[in-house]
This record gives structure tokens, sequence and C-alpha cells, in this order.
């Protein structure tokens, strides 16, 4: 039965209006089949059915050129709308004379339809899953090309997993499904073909371009193009939002060509060039696709050629980073019970064997590791020998801040509650109603408190009256979300001594001044949760975050604060 390929064929073309998938005038002499140049083979269709989108049926073709060689890792390409776009695109013969050339490397064309999920009876339509494939961001396609699809294929053909041997590519919503798929994953695919991308507010990608700004540089090289005949509907100015790309990637100093034409919203633009993008995503090849330094901005924090490396590994579950004085970082591993200590020397020590789930932990102006101990339900503090004393008892809690006075203020999200305690242990509640408080930290004036909530998108500033309470509750800061999630997962906190916020999401390290707005976001170690942050070393130049089972670390241009030492009065931020 073909019924569901043609559904797919007429969504596309009702989609891309006016697309043109015959053969298209002007094209060039590499753009055509050539006498005595070898012809690579298709093998196909091949029907797949996905786990990642239950339920759905597509079709994929491979393109094998005549000197692909099985004992050899051999590069990749993935077109996204099938066969039919590759033929839109007289693709095939490109590669065939390119590769022949040898102008660019030995590649297997994997090529790519979206999927549908089949109607359940006669009279019903199917679920046509093109739009929620490729127009959304996150990391939902990426995911189901590198465990569904990849894996298949390498069942037959020797494909390389290196990412600078990959490139992907497509044209309208497959174009902006491309770059996703890049941007997700840089570790797996880095070199982008976009055709008349639908960067626009389709399911979100219009955000692209801020995010490009904001997010350090990932090893990506883009071709755009586009034609100032594209559309321009409900949901946004295709060429508009292809120049706002290109302006975008140029300013956080991507490698980024392109040709801007007068067609419309069809292949009339990008077939005739296809031989010269090809050549352009293969340039320099072997040479890797690298990240541009990063772009001067008003937070001129990160460092070239500095990034994460790992401190610790083999843990269960990371958390609670803190420091001390000499710019010891402390963490504690959840599950395992154990509170670790890495050293200024690098390393990694086991500080406290049986503690009852330690979680967030903080150092206090007496010298002592206060800890959230979740197991036994109380705060502790720990001397510098490990032994403990309870500090709060019966409460729940999650993570903590201490100031030199004594005082500090500590998360109970299961309460939806933040306490507020002494040296003493005296302790009562401050604030009810975020709905998930985290992570908390003090300004480096000491004058207000931000509380990240984990199921909101906003963080929380309160301003802290020298009795212990809080006033002027309001929701501050604004974070990035993750395409499918209407929660930041905001984590852990910390601050520089300018006032900078730095909030461990979902998305990454988000970075906002002072007044509330993400200007940068770090990118995340290694995919999975980041739980946790803090400046240590001995100048508190360098941050540490727990993620997952490891602690990383990272050099960065600004200096963290001692919560629990004298106030450091910021300069006055831009507004």
């Amino acid at each position: 039965m073909i019924w569901w390929r043609t559904a797919v064929a007429s969504v596309c073309l009702l989609l891309l209006s006016s697309v043109a998938m015959a053969q298209t005038p002007e094209l060039g002499e590499d753009s055509k089949p050539q006498e005595g140049v070898p012809k690579g083979k298709i093998v196909g269709p091949i029907q797949w059915k996905s786990k990642i989108f239950p339920g759905t049926v597509r079709n994929y073709w491979l393109y094998v050129p005549e000197q692909y060689d099985p004992a050899k890792k051999t590069c990749v390409l993935v077109l996204q709308d099938g066969l039919g776009r590759a033929n839109g695109w007289n693709i095939i013969p490109v590669l065939d004379n390119l590769i022949h050339k040898k102008e660019i490397p030995v590649q297997i064309g994997i090529f790519i339809e979206p999927g549908v999920l089949p109607a359940s009876h006669d009279k019903a339509q199917p679920r046509f899953n093109r739009s929620y494939e490729y127009d959304a961001l996150g990391d939902r396609y990426a995911r189901f090309l590198i465990e569904e699809i990849l894996p298949e294929v390498k069942k037959d053909y020797n494909l390389s997993d290196d990412p600078n041997d990959r490139a992907i590519g497509g044209a309208s919503s497959g174009a902006i499904c491309a770059f996703n798929v890049a941007w997700e994953r840089p570790d797996q695919f880095r070199r982008v073909i976009s055709t008349i991308g639908t960067y626009v507010g389709l399911r979100g990608a219009d955000a692209f371009p801020t995010l490009i700004r904001k997010t350090e540089p990932k090893p990506i090289r883009v071709f755009l193009e586009d034609g100032s005949g594209d559309l321009n509907i409900y949901a946004g100015d295709w060429f508009t939002a292809n120049l706002d790309m290109l302006s975008a990637l140029k300013y956080s100093g991507y490698e980024v060509a392109h040709k801007w034409g007068t067609e419309g919203h069809n292949n009339k633009g990008a077939a005739p060039i296809m031989p010269e993008i090809v050549r352009y995503i293969w340039k320099d090849y072997p040479e890797p696709v690298k990240a541009a330094p990063p772009q001067k901005s008003r937070m001129d924090i990160l460092i070239e050629g500095e990034k994460w490396q790992e401190v610790s590994s083999g843990h269960k579950f990371t958390e609670g980073p803190a420091v001390n004085r000499q710019g010891e970082v402390f963490f504690t591993d959840i599950p395992n019970g154990k509170i670790h200590k890495i050293g200024l020397d690098g390393k990694v020590s086991v500080f406290v064997e049986n503690a009852q789930r330690p979680n967030g932990l903080m150092f206090g102006a007496d010298g002592k590791l206060y800890c959230c101990e979740m197991g036994a339900k109380q705060i502790v503090r720990f001397a510098t020998d490990g032994t403990k004393e309870v500090v709060v008892e019966g409460v729940d809690s999650n993570d903590i801040v201490v100031l030199p006075n004594g005082n500090g203020f500590f998360t109970d999200p299961a309460n939806k509650q933040v306490w507020g305690f002494n040296s003493k242990g005296e302790k009562k509640v401050v604030d009810t109603g975020i709905a998930n408080p985290n992570g908390l930290i003090v300004s480096p004036d000491q004058s207000l408190l931000t509380v990240a909530d984990s199921v909101g998108r906003m963080t929380w500033s309160f301003q802290i009256q020298p009795d212990g309470s809080l006033t002027y509750k309001q929701t501050y800061g604004w974070l990035h979300l993750a395409d499918d999630a209407s929660r930041s997962g905001a984590d852990g906190v910390t601050v520089d001594s300018l006032g900078h916020t730095y909030v461990c999401t979902r998305v990454g390290l988000q970075i906002l001044d002072q007044p509330g707005r993400v200007n940068l976001i770090i990118e995340k170690p290694q995919p999975g949760p980041l739980a946790n942050v803090v400046f240590g070393g001995p100048e508190l130049d360098t941050l540490y975050v727990t993620a997952g089972d490891k602690v990383f670390k990272r050099k960065v241009n600004t200096r963290g604060v001692f919560p629990f030492s004298e106030p450091v009065t910021p300069p006055k931020p831009g507004l």
C-alpha cells in the first residue's frame, strides 16, 4: 500500500506552495550527468517505522557512489524530504561529478521522508508529522537520526562517526530541521545546507537568530539560500528570517556563506548553485569545522580556547558544589551519600563518607561546610575534619546559602517554601508559593536573594531585610526553554562580582545581567542534567559544574564572590 507515501507528497507540496520538483533551468555541467563519470546507485525505497515518533512510517533512499569502499569509513549526507528533494536539487549528478573530481569526499546519501501516522480507518485522515518533526526546536529529530536511522544504515555500510564527516540539508521546513540537528548535536553533524529555510514562527524557529547570538559558538558551517520572492504569511517573512539568520551567524563568527536571489518558495534558486553549495560545506576537507572564538559582547566572559574539562567521574548523581576561602571545591554524590573535595592540585578525595542523601552545600564564615542532608531532614555543618553538627532539624531541603552573620536560607521544593535560619538553629518560613524552589544565591552586595523555580520560566527575586525576612517578591530573570518543555529545569545558581547570575537549566548555563536578561548561554559539557554551579580555584575564576555522573570545570574571564564574606558592590548595570 502506498497511500501514505502519496499523502506525504501532497502535504509537502501544499506546505511548500510552488515547489517545483521538475528539472530546473540553467543548470551547469556539474549538475548534469557526464560521460565517463561513475554513476552512484540509488537503493530504496526502504520503509522505516519509528519508535521516537511512535507509530509513524516513512521511506528513505540511499545514494551509494561507485567509489564507495566498505573497508573505509565513509562520509554521510542526510537530506530531508526524501528522494523528491534530492531530485529537485539535482544533487545525485552533483555528487557523482564532484566525487569523481575529488572536490568532495566520497559520501553516502540518506534521503529521508517525514513520518506519517497511518489513518485508523478508511474515512479518517492520517497524522502528518512533517511540521512536528521539521519545524520544531529540540533534539527529537536529531535523536531519531542518531539512534534509529544511522545505526540501521550502518548495518550495511561503513559510515563514519566523526561529526566532521557528516553533512545534513533540506529546503523550507527541512532546512530548519537540518540546522536544528547540527545545532542540537554538533558532536554528530557539523555541515548544513539550508535553502528557503523556514526560520519563522510556525513552531518556534524564529527564536534561532536570538539563540545564535546568545549561545557560545558551535562548530557548524552553514550555507544559506533564499529569494526575495519567498513566502510572507501569518508565521513570518521567509526572506527576512533568512537575513536575520545570516546576520546572527556572522555576529557570532560562524562559517557561513549565502546566495540571495529573487525566486519564490521553490527549488529554482538552489538547484543551479547546488555544486557551489556542496563544495562550500565540504571545503578544505578533511580539515575539521571549528567553533569560532567567543564573540565580544556586553558579557566578555568566555576565553578563547578554554572549554569544559572533566574533573571527576564515576559518580551516580553529582550536586551541590561549594567553595571554601582557599578556592577548594566540594560536591555531593547524592545516591552514594558522599561529599567529595577537589584540591587546588586537582586531586579528588572523599571528605564525608556516609552522609544521608546530601544535596546543596555552602560554606559559612565559620569555615564550616553547611549541607542539606535530605535523607535525615536536617541542615548540618561539617568541620574541616569532617565532624558533623546538626544545625536545623525536621525540615525538607534542597539548596542553601549562608551569609557572613551566620544566617542563611534554604529551599524546600516538596512544600513550595523558602526557609530562613540562624546559627542557633532557629528557623522560619520566609516565603511560600514558588512552584518548585530549587537553587538560590544572594547578590554580591547581599541585598537581594534569587531563587530558581525548576518548573517555571522565571527566577524570583526578593529584597533581604535586616531581620532576615524577604520582601518585594517578584519574578525577575527570564530564561530560555527547551522546545519540548514548559519548564526551565532551573537548578543551581551562582553569581559573579559584576552581578551576573548563572543559572543551570535544560538548555545550558544561562547567564543573566543584573536587570534579569539572558546575555549568554554556555553549552552543557555533556548531554543530560546540568545540576549546579560554583566559582572555584584560588582566584575564583573557574566555573565548576555538576552534570549527572561527572564534574567539570572551565576557566572564565570573570570572578565569583564568597556569599559568606564581606559584601561586594557590583557596578551599575546598563539598562
